[in-house]
């Protein structure tokens, strides 16, 4: 049975930074647009985030805070929140995923799961 109260879909957009890039010192620039909609029957806000950043050789930081870009929105049923934020990768590909923490206007905690999304230097894959 699917929770119908709490549900929250995430949509990221990237794109790289060649003004904030330098790649003769391994230093690769995105940009990461995140959309998050409330699906739920009830108010949902964001208290914090969890990411997991996997640069092209593997390597895996994780990166937890308080909320986004200092914010910690509070998302009605139907509405959504937009921000845009940023990454900074040694390698020319890598990836992103991770989870917000939420709590729903009834009190109930819950997490929002955001789906694994690709950073990568235009030309970079094939």
């Amino acid at each position: 049975m699917s929770d119908t109260q709490h549900q929250v879909n995430v949509r990221v957009d990237t794109r790289y930074l060649p003004e904030q890039s330098a790649p003769e010192q391994n230093r690769f620039a995105f940009a990461y647009t995140v959309t998050i909609e409330n699906r739920g029957e009830v108010s949902a806000q964001l208290l914090s985030r969890h990411w997991i950043i996997t640069d092209g050789d593997g390597r895996t930081q994780e990166v937890r805070g308080a909320g986004v870009v200092g914010e910690q929105p509070l998302i009605a049923p139907g509405a959504q929140h937009t921000y845009t934020s940023g990454t900074v990768l040694a390698t020319r590909v890598g990836s992103m995923r991770g989870s917000y923490q939420m709590l729903g206007s009834d009190g109930v905690a819950f997490d929002a799961a955001i789906p694994v999304f690709r950073l990568a230097v235009p030309g970079a894959l094939h």
